[in-house]
């Protein structure tokens, strides 16, 4: 039989060389830091109030509701495959190795990206906070200042190790969640209007083809890109103890918490701002409405914690990225695979990966300086492509379920997180907002895409463009060039009996 230190990991053909040393808190921080509540809401209310005026609010609850579709789903996996790159593993245990290989591809893409994209709002608050941090007069290059020095930082502690990674995201997921229920505390004590502020619309539907509901759709973009990343408490299964028992917990309990204070952060804002048609609101967003509810002193210690949550959600977006990179380098499933899965003896961490991720996220922000159209671009299609690498895990899912391969056999002795019969309709159900919520986000609008002049078409359409690009070129290199080689790579097989296989 396996070594029960390995958790299982052995039957998955794979040898434990990451330290076990998470705990119930470390996975629930990690996923509730990778969605970071603070850091979401913050950067995005703007988007949303400014589209869909405060009865954008209703998108909260329903993204949830769909997300949570697909976070029941994904608990059940993350029971039975608690696997480092959870995406890419479960996609394929589920299906093939090209559609695991593009969840992957996909979700470690996507990774990087965001990355970037949440070190730019560092931009958005630390000017609010002192000009000491306002190194340039040009707002982009300043962005990129800030959000390389953010970056720098996520990477040293990254590739330090799991333990200092662990101890920084779980205190700053503390004081964030702190913060979060004293500022809801706070707007509470200063509410100047009822709860049906969130039925008004603010006209925002004049100029839509398909009045409200067109700019409805349109500000719902501002939830979908908060409520994701869930997984990440599975990602780092093989770093947890018992993550079978535990990871399914924390997966539904860091979209729960996010879910409920961030939803009552947005309605308490909304009622407790001075003017609801100030125009500063759509262009300020909830540091605006912090500052001028509570005034400059509590609102900056505020802010303060928003860019310790913004810190914290970087980190933990980037131990993902490095996960994935990981995993799927140890299959040979990415250019230089062995190099990228080797562990350092001293840190017990992909310490490469970890540069690698870090290098090419600085890049990225490079391109804020003189395209920030481009960046907004790339930024919201790397949402799409995370959302595209769910659908690749629960499509297969589903198709398990249909032709009654699903759930799998189960280790003797272990306890499952099981949905039972509700499993299949909240698969269906996963499915189906998958796909809706991908076509959402996709949907060529001038206004997400390319809102400011210059137009061009490729803008516009640059979701279409990019996300075909990436998918084609990248499953192209694969299908050529890395599947002919694909497999575990010698030096982290696991010799593995018939009866210990994973199934």
């Amino acid at each position: 039989m396996s070594n029960p230190s390995d958790d299982g990991l052995a039957g998955f053909g794979y040898k434990q060389e990451l330290e076990r040393t998470l705990g119930n808190f470390h996975t629930f921080a990690a996923g509730i830091s990778y969605i970071s509540i603070l850091t979401g809401t913050f950067q995005l209310f703007y988007f949303g109030f400014s589209f869909g005026g405060p009865a954008y609010w209703w998108s909260w609850p329903m993204v949830f509701v769909g997300q949570l579709m697909v976070a029941l789903s994904f608990a059940e996996l993350a029971a039975h495959y608690p696997v480092a790159g959870s995406i890419y593993n479960w996609s394929k245990r589920l299906g093939s190795p090209h559609v695991a290989w593009l969840a992957g591809w996909m979700m470690l893409t996507a990774s990087i990206v965001s990355i970037a994209a949440v070190a730019l709002a560092y931009q958005i608050t630390l000017p609010q906070i002192s000009s000491f941090f306002s190194f340039s007069g040009d707002s982009a290059v300043n962005a990129v200042i800030l959000g390389t020095a953010l970056i720098v930082f996520t990477t040293l502690v990254n590739a330090w190790g799991v333990k200092l990674m662990a101890r920084i995201n779980s205190a700053g997921v503390f004081i964030e969640l702190i913060a979060a229920v004293l500022l809801i505390v706070a707007l509470a004590v200063n509410i100047t209007r009822g709860p049906e502020v969130v039925m008004e619309t603010n006209n925002t539907g004049a100029d839509q083809p398909w009045g409200y509901f067109g700019a409805f759709l349109v500000a719902s973009l501002a939830s979908t890109y908060v409520m994701y990343g869930f997984d990440t408490a599975s990602s780092l299964g093989e770093e947890s103890h018992d993550p079978r028992k535990n990871a399914p917990k924390a997966i539904l309990r860091a979209l729960i918490a996010s879910f409920v204070i961030g939803g009552l952060i947005l309605i308490l804002a909304l009622m407790a701002v001075g003017d609801i048609n100030n125009p500063e609101i759509a262009t300020g967003g909830l540091q605006f409405i912090v500052l001028d509810v509570l005034g400059s002193t509590i609102g900056t210690i505020f802010l303060l914690a928003v860019v310790i949550a913004i810190t914290v959600c970087n980190l933990a977006v980037q131990s993902a990225a490095i996960r994935m990179m990981f995993a799927m380098g140890r299959d040979n499933n990415l250019p230089a695979g062995k190099h990228l899965a080797r562990v350092s003896p001293k840190t017990k961490t992909p310490v490469i990966p970890a540069i690698v991720s870090g290098v090419i996220a600085v890049l990225i922000l490079v391109v804020n300086v003189g395209q920030p159209q481009i960046f907004t671009v790339i930024t919201s299609i790397g949402i799409i492509m995370i959302y595209l690498a769910y659908l690749l895990v629960t499509v297969p899912m589903l198709v398990k379920r249909f032709r009654g391969q699903w759930p799998p056999p189960k280790v003797e002795g272990t306890k499952y997180f099981s949905l039972g019969k509700l499993g299949l309709p909240v698969n269906i159900l996963g499915v189906l907002w998958g796909g809706a919520i991908v076509v959402n986000l996709a949907w060529p609008r001038r206004e997400v895409y390319n809102a400011t002049e210059p137009y061009h078409w490729y803008l516009e359409w640059g979701a279409v463009l990019f996300v075909g690009a990436v998918a084609v070129v990248g499953f192209a290199y694969y299908w050529f060039v890395l599947r002919h080689k694909s497999g575990v790579l010698a030096d982290h097989a696991a010799e593995v009996h018939p009866e210990e296989a994973a199934q």
